[in-house]
């Protein structure tokens, strides 16, 4: 809002002592402007009266009683007050837990205005939350509609109110009109200033309702102006467009020993329509495992280069960057593009020698690890960074990497969308490309739902797979045991599955803290077929690609979030052959928890598991940092 004069502190308003501006404080209330956008969590109609004849399910009465008497009893070691009041006819109990001071205002005979929530307990209708005045006494606070406030430290709905009417009585004349009067009177929104009024204190529900609309209206027209902005001026600031040689294509593409799906053709040809024009690209590509987004994401790279450019393409971990480095140099050198890799194992000489290569343009197309973030990696042209599995990556870190060049395009790929991904494509700042037809011949993976003490049965399915020759992965959520956590470990499962389970197969171990270059022998071993069971970490969520397995075991489910148990499924299903996902859960688990497995059950779909994790955890923050949580609006 364009508030003039608002950023007073609300230690100046009256009634506001150190104590009291302490706890708004905690609510992130410093300032008036902060007061004044704390708007009220719900309403209090107290226009009409309710008799408590007419109590319904909700339980409010809004009635004028008289105190009959006062009966006492213990309440955690104190005297408590039960002060027994009517309205003429049935009567009620009001108990003052902690309140026994009341007995000196419910004076007996008395009438009072009463509005309270009551239930039917020990054989009467009782209230322990309620609000009283004295008939005689001149109040505001019955016969209208009161805002209720979310509330923390020393504040009660009292103190907040006071609040907030002292502030509107100062500085309602302050608050500046925002949108234009034709878009309002389109819209049909209230002014800045009577929205304000009206959410707080609204002469009655539907008034509050207008006023929430006019203010939310205000809110998203405004963040949708930062995104367009933002969008506008990425898009409008290249140097000068590109000349590529479309011809690349035709020589990767020709090379290849299949031919691309329809949805690969036609995310190419934007994508190649993008990288020719003057709007540098900012785009969402997304697809299941398997789908074919690196090759899209290569023949990108080939006709960047064409272009006399450099490409970046960064992965969240070694093995993936490895694999993607080896099947770049299998695509792309044959064509004459120069393939470099950089990860953290990279040794001093071998990475002085790569840097100054990429310094001097004499590297085409670098991949990498969040090595990439470094300082010193430092690029003669960098015109496309491409990001794969882009949901593992932060925000200040994607930003990092691009700064690294002039304007250059941006290509993220993931086969779950974070939500804040998805949430930045419906805003507008961020174009999307879905790549789902499957390459012929693939099956959707079958998921079963497993309770705690089921693993037999698991296991014999498992088993059946193995001795038809395929092979199998047991993902845990630990590598070691826990003296905190009572959950399975992959080392303790690496020995009771090579001892117990299956003893006439090999199994493997496979996880973080290994060196590199076991890592990297034990997954070759398991990609050649001499490991039937590769038993692991979420190590392998991303960068295993082996056609032959047809079994993912995840136990303990329930710990692991939607994007990694969609990405751990992924790791089968890879081939012709039927494939099986086993979701291993607790008995004890969340609701939270319980509607994940559910929603991993019932669909392979990564858009629709990514628009469930929107609904969980919220978008983050739009036109900020944090990838997840609600939009604070």
């Amino acid at each position: 809002m364009l508030l003039r004069e608002l950023d007073t502190p609300v230690l100046k308003l009256p009634g506001v002592g150190r104590v009291i501006a302490g706890s708004f404080a905690t609510l992130g209330i410093h300032s008036v402007a902060d007061l004044l956008a704390h708007t009220p969590r719900g309403y209090e109609d107290r226009r009409s009266e309710v008799p408590f004849s007419a109590v319904g399910a909700e339980g409010i009465a809004n009635v004028t009683v008289t105190v009959v008497e006062h009966r006492f009893f213990f309440w955690r070691g104190k005297r408590t007050l039960k002060a027994i009041v009517t309205d003429g006819g049935e009567p009620a109990a009001l108990v003052c837990y902690g309140r026994s001071f009341l007995a000196k205002v419910l004076v007996p005979g008395n009438r009072y205005r009463l509005y309270g929530r009551f239930q039917r307990r020990q054989g009467e209708l009782q209230s322990s939350t309620f609000d009283v005045t004295p008939v005689a006494k001149r109040t505001d606070e019955f016969g209208v509609v009161l805002p209720v406030y979310p509330l923390s430290g020393r504040l009660t709905q009292r103190i907040l109110r006071r609040a907030v009417s002292a502030a509107l009585d100062r500085y309602a004349n302050d608050l500046e009109e925002e949108l234009p009067a034709s878009l309002r009177e389109r819209r049909r929104l209230m002014s800045m200033r009577e929205a304000i009024l009206r959410i707080h204190f609204p002469p009655d529900v539907a008034a509050a309702a207008r006023a929430r609309r006019s203010l939310a209206y205000t809110e998203l027209f405004y963040l949708q102006l930062i995104m367009h902005r933002r969008a506008r001026a990425r898009r409008t600031s290249r140097p000068a467009t590109r000349r590529l040689d479309e011809t690349v294509l035709d020589r990767v593409i020709g090379r290849l020993p299949f031919d691309l799906t329809p949805d690969q053709h036609t995310v190419i040809h934007t994508i190649g329509d993008e990288l020719g024009s003057a709007r540098p690209m900012m785009r969402l590509l997304q697809g299941d495992v398997g789908c074919g987004k690196t090759l899209v994401a290569l023949l990108a790279a080939a006709l960047v280069s064409s272009a006399g450019e450099q490409v970046a393409l960064m992965a969240p971990t070694e093995l993936l960057a490895r694999q993607l480095a080896d099947t770049a140099a299998r695509i792309l050198e044959p064509v004459g593009i120069r393939i470099g890799y950089l990860a953290g194992s990279v040794g001093d000489a071998g990475r002085t020698r790569l840097l100054e290569a990429v310094r001097a343009g004499e590297v085409d197309l670098v991949v990498g690890t969040h090595a990439l973030f470094s300082k010193d990696v430092e690029f003669a042209r960098l015109g496309l960074v491409v990001i794969d599995e882009q949901h593992r990556f932060g925000v200040l870190q994607r930003l990092a990497i691009v700064e690294k060049g002039d304007v250059p395009d941006l290509l993220l790929m993931t086969a779950t969308p974070i939500p804040r991904s998805l949430a930045l494509t419906v805003f507008g700042d961020l174009d999307t490309s879905t790549i789902r037809t499957m390459p012929q011949g693939r099956r959707p993976v079958r998921t079963h739902l497993a309770g705690r003490g089921n693993e037999e049965k698991v296991y014999a399915v498992v088993r059946r797979e193995l001795e038809a020759g395929h092979q199998a992965y047991f993902v845990y959520p630990l590598i070691s045991q826990s003296d905190r956590l009572e959950i399975k470990d992959a080392e303790s499962m690496h020995e009771e599955l090579s001892r117990a389970v299956f003893p006439d197969f090999r199994v493997e171990l496979i996880h973080s803290r290994l060196p590199e270059e076991v890592k990297r022998a034990r997954m070759a071993d398991f990609s050649r077929g001499a490991v039937d069971v590769l038993v692991a970490t979420s190590v392998v969520e991303v960068g295993v690609d082996v056609p032959n397995a047809t079994c993912m075991v995840i136990e303990h489910a329930e710990r692991f979030g939607l994007a990694a148990l969609h990405q751990l499924r992924g790791r089968v299903g890879r081939a012709e052959a039927q494939s099986y996902a086993f979701l291993i859960f607790d008995s004890q688990i969340t609701d939270l928890a319980k509607r994940r497995l559910k929603v991993i059950m019932e669909t392979n779909d990564g858009f629709v598991i990514a628009e469930e994790d929107l609904k969980m955890r919220g978008p983050g923050e739009l036109t900020g940092t944090h990838q997840t949580g609600e939009l604070e609006l």
